[in-house]
């Protein structure tokens, strides 16, 4: 029976939803290229699937890690970098921030808690800025499409920027920036994942069929997540490969310097798309004459802005924490750009 109340969707919408899938989109690109350059086509799919096939040990590791994590409820052990004194607060919600298996939902009532709770802003600050650039998945997927060397950068980053960005809103903070931070509202869960507050963690997790269960669940899901936006962001790094010219990359954000790590660190704010499609294609840009300082930069100052991340500042705190948070991000992936730029 049709709801009265409502209207079923149209066929054109129907479509657009469809067509908005990473899958669909894939499965389009081999497509366009052989009307358009059938000669690319075999080159373009063979660079895909072998990318893909590289990564696969990389993935399954990193499957089998979150979905342990989140069938052991280890979500548990992040509340206690909130307890003690701000300063140790600091160091573990940054240390712990790229150890966090939230979803993008799941922050946001685990944040509005711990406020609630009166966690000092420069804890959850250092949190909110090192959780997004790094967890066990993206390490694992950056260090595929990347090195090792990046993706250790990337995590030193990742807590350099937490740290910095703590204790630099502590110092707000005490300066009377930030005397009434946070928004009105009200503390509800997601239904997404485990209460954070609630029990201990159980690593001995097969032992009880519910966490069991869990494990399947997060695996299959994480698995499928995983799998359908690197197909897509390997088919996309193909073509940036194989159709856009080094020369141009190099031009933009090549070459030693600040200016293209600022410039890069500009443009991955809009331009990004997600932690596991970013290093796929800055891999092609590398390729193509992108400096590793500006690969740096432009991945974390997007992981900072993605829409996730920013959701969860914006829902709990005023504007000027937000613009904070952002000017924190950018100038942080700035730096972090400049740091291994040297370094590498």
């Amino acid at each position: 029976m049709t709801d009265a109340t409502g209207h079923a969707p149209s066929f054109n919408d129907r479509a657009r939803s469809y067509l908005a899938t990473p899958w669909t989109v894939t499965f389009l690109v081999p497509v366009v290229v052989a009307l358009l350059d059938p000669t690319n086509l075999v080159p373009i799919i063979s660079f895909a699937v072998s990318a893909l096939l590289n990564t696969l040990p990389y993935i399954v590791f990193a499957v089998l890690l979150i979905a342990g994590l989140k069938a052991a409820g280890a979500e548990a052990m992040i509340a206690k970098a909130f307890q003690g004194r701000e300063n140790r607060m600091i160091v573990l919600a940054a240390l712990f921030g790229g150890l966090a298996p939230f979803c993008s939902c799941e922050v946001i009532p685990f944040i509005a808690g711990l406020l609630a709770l009166g966690a000092p802003l420069a804890a959850v600050m250092a949190f909110w800025l090192s959780s997004p650039l790094i967890d066990p998945p993206t390490l694992l997927i950056t260090a595929a499409a990347l090195g090792w060397p990046f993706a250790i950068g990337k995590a030193v980053a990742a807590v350099a920027l937490g740290l910095a960005g703590g204790f630099a809103i502590k110092a707000m903070t005490r300066a009377g920036l930030f005397s009434d931070p946070l928004k009105p509202q009200k503390v509800k869960g997601c239904g997404c994942g485990p209460n954070p507050f609630d029990g201990k963690p159980v690593w001995a997790f097969w032992h009880e069929p519910a966490r069991r269960t869990v494990f399947g669940r997060e695996f299959m899901q994480n698995a499928a997540f995983l799998i359908k936006w690197l197909a897509l962001a390997y088919a996309l790094e193909a073509l940036l490969v194989t159709y856009v010219p080094a020369e141009l990359i190099a031009g933009v954000v090549g070459g030693e310097g600040v200016l293209p790590i600022g410039i890069a660190a500009l443009v991955g704010m809009p331009a990004y798309l997600n932690s596991y499609v970013a290093p796929p294609l800055l891999a092609g840009l590398i390729e193509q004459g992108m400096s590793n300082g500006a690969a740096m930069a432009f991945m974390i100052s997007g992981a900072v802005s993605s829409i996730p991340a920013m959701a969860a500042v914006w829902s709990l705190v005023k504007a000027r924490v937000f613009a904070a948070y952002i000017g924190l991000g950018v100038s942080g992936a700035v730096l972090a750009g400049i740091a291994f730029g040297t370094v590498s």
